[in-house]
């Protein structure tokens, strides 16, 4: 009598509690993100800028092939100035802007959760630092550096856009890019980037045409 009780009362809290979990799941679904560069989609607030520079080249310079991933695919470093007051992190977009990918710039790299106190990333950098995470990129979540692999033809223009935000970005290794731009949307205080030129390998091997499926009989 006790068990039978217990399933009878159980039921409606239960069925209650997953009522709750699923509007909180559709509460917090992300909305597609804006296509475009994220420096336009995330106007800082005032308009103040960072300054944002490379050591590997000068903006609007030829990104070295050792910073693609026709070469070693090794991160370029990256250096910007100090936030305004109030900034609690930063965050760094990558974007081809010649590739149009569903719908916007191809995005190759992205890092959050920067702490507010660090302004600069090694070349060669390989781990984030403290307290940092890789954010998404176009294979997905969590993802470390993934340097140009420009096609033969014009250069592609690639952004390295630094933004300072007045939030903290919780990290999570299933953070999708339209989850970063919400999370962002709204907090910017300041951002800036550098513009690199890429480049197909003149040395680069043609890529091997796909073997036709044989005929079927």
């Amino acid at each position: 009598m006790h068990l039978g009780r217990t399933v009878l009362l159980s039921a409606p809290l239960l069925a209650v509690a997953l009522l709750v979990v699923t509007s909180v799941a559709v509460a917090f679904t992300p909305p597609p993100a804006a296509p475009g560069l994220a420096i336009d989609n995330f106007p800082a607030a005032h308009g103040a800028k960072l300054v944002v520079a490379t050591p590997a080249f000068q903006n609007l310079g030829d990104i070295p092939l050792e910073n693609t991933t026709y070469r070693g695919n090794v991160f370029p470093g990256l250096k910007w100035t100090h936030g305004p007051y109030g900034t609690r992190s930063f965050v760094i977009i990558m974007q081809d802007a010649d590739v149009k990918f569903l719908g916007g710039p191809l995005l190759h790299w992205s890092m959050y959760a920067i702490p507010g106190g660090v302004s600069h990333l090694d070349a060669g950098m390989t781990a984030p630092p403290p307290g940092a995470s890789f954010g998404p990129n176009v294979r997905g979540p969590n993802h470390a550096y993934m340097g140009p692999h420009t096609p033969p033809g014009p250069k592609h223009h690639y952004h390295f856009e630094v933004f300072a935000l007045d939030r903290d970005i919780a990290v999570d290794p299933t953070l999708t890019y339209d989850a970063l731009a919400a999370e962002m949307s709204g907090h910017v205080l300041a951002s800036g980037e550098v513009i690199g030129l890429g480049h197909a390998d003149p040395d680069a091997r043609p890529p091997v045409p796909a073997t036709p499926a044989p005929a079927a009989h």
